[in-house]
């Protein structure tokens, strides 16, 4: 019996919910013995220039080892396309939060002190806040720039795009600013070696990348800089790769002579970590009365922050802006602009629900405005199941989905027209808690055409256990026990003999890591390819030893032995014994797996909601989900995937937003003020299961990381908004909070009266 796609507990669990896990800031040993403590002095004022930095007294307090500025850090500048960052901040704040100053101290608690004494005279600039402010140009982020739009992409619009069309609805939407907020915040420890060597413990989601941003930055060889990840505590995509402090504190260690340990705090993640989603997106959707769609447009403006980041984010997002939907035309345009706020990067999903959001929103308004049902409007334009592999007019090319059948399975789960009739009651009796019904189709990319491959390497030991080396890096997605299961089954070894290991770049030299939904779909393509290596190796070195021909020979993967095909039982070879026999190296293999194109999963989500129109509170009853990533190798941890994607979607549409006032200072810096979810506000997630195999990898699988968060957020935001519809409400921009629910009742019932 094959144990992929049986329910097996996490082999990472045993140690992290006794002992406990071994984070950045649990590091102890040799190497950080004496280490000083580091902190960032940051920006108080959104945008200003740096008139003058007294550092005299900083240096003089207790325990000070060091204090740097930009002035002292002889590296040149990070590109981030189209300009550059300094390390620290050079002669202009851009966020709160930017770093300003480096304070290097004996004792954790003498930081703080020493960072109140440093002197530092700002000349505040007029602060760009938004997004409209940004596109005005009158203050520009980098004059030398010319402006504050970063990049644009694509072409002009057609006058005639909707002149077929019956029906034209237009809205702009705003998918808004959240924070990552990973329960273990940034850190990390350095020091170089006698060696040469710069060595960094680092909470990231991929060592390599990481490895190579640090010796970029400090201008050595790659071979110069080893990057070490223990446990991680949560990434969401803003722990990919290292962040311009990793590199702040790498050239301080050089410079001072000190081992480094830094770890920020909860405030200082929420301003000055990446931020993610921050999309403006107008929705243009036209068709015919009787629910068909002829034309969709979808114009884009990316907030990048400070400092764009990852500018291609709206890219992403016009490339899946047809979602799950067979339109005739498609026009998608994007800009993206600098703004003074904490820098946008990659988080769960990363360009990809901002897609889903605009056009399952636009499918809603469009259904409202012809008076048909949300869920038939859907599938009167699904692309159809023979139609794949199908081309969308924005380039991206789906493998494999069938999305009729997963709304279906959806909607007899939850009972539709049941619920249908229930709210028909309800609004008919005026009951002032009113039920919401929302509907979301979605398909998504995984491990896209750029994502660069990933390596695998499987040792037999001379015990016959087995040790693997993976790129991918996990930070709690249970990929080590995947991993494990899917070796298992190939070579008849046993879980608990099975070790892998992940994000030490001296360990795996080459590797991308973790982003994307990619780890199972090419970290585990890398694994069987490495494996079947293995298999291939040891089969010659068994015939020798049983004087068979190698022809013969079958691995008997459920007692984990070689035989001879139709021989006694007694004519068998062990893993530990073939091991003994071989020569080193003989049984291990390093492979690379690019597959060259990247798959989607799909699904479709039905959420439902009861909302007090008297006091717009929001209350999410049920959550319904198909999530079809392919075949699932372990239905435990593909289950806690889908838990966490859901509760994070719902998050977004119903509390989470990271905001600023006008004049660029965080009003949600902490966890008092910034929203998040908890088990109180939600439900038991209810999951259909699906599985469509993509032809596209070895496995046949496709990513699950970030689908769940994709299909449930535009499916609650849509549920909030269909509450309150025979109200006279048409949208209520996310996060759908009480607040905002009662004023959106409010100016319906003004503009009705008038």
């Amino acid at each position: 019996m094959s144990i992929a796609g049986t329910r097996v507990v996490r082999v990472e669990d045993q140690k992290l919910i006794t002992t406990g896990g071994t984070y950045v800031e649990d590091l102890r040993g040799d190497a950080l013995t004496g280490a000083v403590h580091a902190m960032f002095v940051r920006s108080p004022i959104a945008h200003a220039r740096i008139t003058s930095i007294d550092t005299s007294e900083a240096l003089a307090a207790p325990g000070v080892i060091a204090v740097y500025t930009a002035a002292d850090i002889d590296l040149p500048p990070a590109p981030v396309d189209p300009v550059t960052q300094s390390w620290l901040a050079d002669g202009v704040v851009r966020y709160v939060g930017e770093a300003v100053a480096l304070v290097l101290a004996e004792q954790r608690y003498q930081l703080a002190d020493a960072a109140e004494l440093i002197d530092i005279d700002y000349d505040p600039l007029e602060p760009v806040s938004s997004i409209d402010a940004a596109l005005a140009d009158e203050t520009l982020l980098f004059p030398e720039h010319g402006s504050n739009v970063m990049q644009v992409n694509g072409k002009e619009f057609d006058e005639k795009t909707f002149d077929d069309c019956e029906v034209v609805v237009t809205r702009t939407i705003v998918n808004q600013r959240v924070a990552p907020v990973p329960l273990e915040v940034r850190g990390a420890a350095c020091t170089w070696g006698d060696d040469g060597r710069l060595m960094v413990w680092l909470s990231t989601q991929n060592a390599q990348i990481a490895r190579t941003v640090v010796a970029a930055g400090l201008g050595v060889g790659e071979e110069s800089v080893r990057i070490v990840t223990p446990d991680v505590g949560g990434g969401f995509g803003a722990k990919v790769g290292a962040d311009p402090e990793v590199v702040a504190l790498g050239w301080a260690a050089r410079h001072s002579g000190r081992a480094i340990r830094w770890t920020e705090t909860r405030s200082e993640n929420l301003t000055s970590m990446t931020h993610g989603r921050a999309q403006q997106n107008t929705i243009t959707i036209g068709g015919r009365r009787d629910g068909t769609v002829l034309a969709f447009r979808l114009e884009v403006v990316q907030d990048t922050g400070a400092y764009p980041r990852l500018p291609f984010l709206p890219i992403l997002t016009e490339l899946m802006a047809s979602g799950v939907y067979h339109f005739p035309r498609v026009e998608t345009a994007s800009r993206a602009v600098a703004t003074n706020t904490a820098p946008i990067s990659a988080y769960r999903g990363a360009g990809r629900p901002e897609a889903t959001a605009a056009v399952e929103r636009a499918m809603d308004l469009f259904a409202a405005e012809i008076g048909m049902d949300p869920g038939e409007v859907r599938k009167a334009n699904f692309i159809a199941p023979e139609e794949f592999p199908y081309q969308t007019p924005t380039g991206a090319s789906y493998d494999t989905g069938d999305y009729a059948t997963a709304l279906d399975r959806v909607l007899e789960a939850g009972g539709y027209a049941d619920l249908r009739a229930e709210q028909a009651r309800r609004r008919a009796s005026g009951d002032p808690v009113a039920l919401g019904l929302g509907i979301s189709s979605y398909v998504e990319v995984t491990a896209g055409d750029d994502s660069g491959g990933e390596g695998g390497r499987v040792d037999i030991n001379p015990d016959g256990s087995v040790t693997a080396y993976t790129g991918s890096s996990p930070h709690g997605q249970g990929l080590g026990t995947s991993l494990a299961m899917l070796l298992s089954d190939q070579l008849g070894i046993p879980l608990d003999k099975i070790a892998v290991r992940h994000g030490d770049t001296d360990e795996v030299p080459k590797g991308i890591g973790t982003f994307a939904s990619r780890s199972l779909q090419m970290g585990g393509s890398a694994m069987r390819l490495a494996a079947d290596q293995v298999i291939a190796r040891a089969r010659e070195l068994a015939a020798n030893m049983l004087e068979a021909s190698p022809d013969d020979l079958e691995l008997n993967v459920d007692q984990g032995v070689w035989q001879v095909r139709g021989a006694p039982a007694s004519s068998t070879v062990t893993w530990a014994q073939l091991a003994e026999r071989a020569g080193e190296g003989e049984l291990s293999a390093d492979e690379w797996y690019d597959e060259g194109a990247p798959t989607f999963p799909f699904g479709a989500h039905l959420a439902v909601v009861e909302v007090d129109t008297l006091t717009g509170k929001v209350e999410l009853r049920r959550l319904i989900a198909v999530d079809d990533a392919g075949p699932v190798v372990n239905p435990l941890a593909f289950r806690g995937q889908r838990h966490g994607g859901l509760g994070q979607g719902a998050a977004q549409a119903l509390l989470e937003v990271m905001n600023y006032d006008p004049d660029g200072n965080p009003t949600t810096a902490t966890l008092a003020d910034y929203s998040f979810i908890s088990a109180t506000e939600l439900p038991d997630f209810e999951l259909v299961n699906m599985e469509t195999p993509t032809t596209r990898n070895l496995l046949g699988v496709k990513g699950i990381g970030e689908a769940a968060t994709i299909g449930s957020t535009p499916a609650v935001h849509n549920a909030v908004v269909d509450a309150v519809a025979h109200l006279g409400v048409r949208h209520i921009d996310m996060p759908t909070t009480p607040v905002r629910v009662w004023q959106a009742l409010g100016d319906a019932r003004k503009a009705e009266a008038k």
